[in-house]
């Protein structure tokens, strides 16, 4: 088992400046907890955007498929 005093600190950086975080206070990390939180579900979220278009876009190409043969309404 490692040591925890052999770690080397653990650093931020947030607008090209550097913060080690074990010396920033427990209302700071909380808040960075949640600026992970929210970029994890950013990304989820985008992920899920990406499987619907392709989602559309195949059931689109269904669709026209089948209309081929389907005599379309003139006006």
């Amino acid at each position: 088992m490692a040591d925890q005093e052999n770690e080397s600190p653990k650093y931020i950086t947030i607008d090209e400046k550097k913060y080690n975080l074990d010396t920033l206070s427990d209302e700071i990390k909380n808040d960075l907890t949640g600026l992970r939180i929210c970029e994890s579900q950013l990304r989820l979220h985008q992920d899920t955007l990406k499987l619907l278009t392709i989602s559309r876009q195949a059931i689109t190409n269904q669709l026209k498929n089948k209309l081929k043969d389907v005599e379309p309404f003139e006006l």
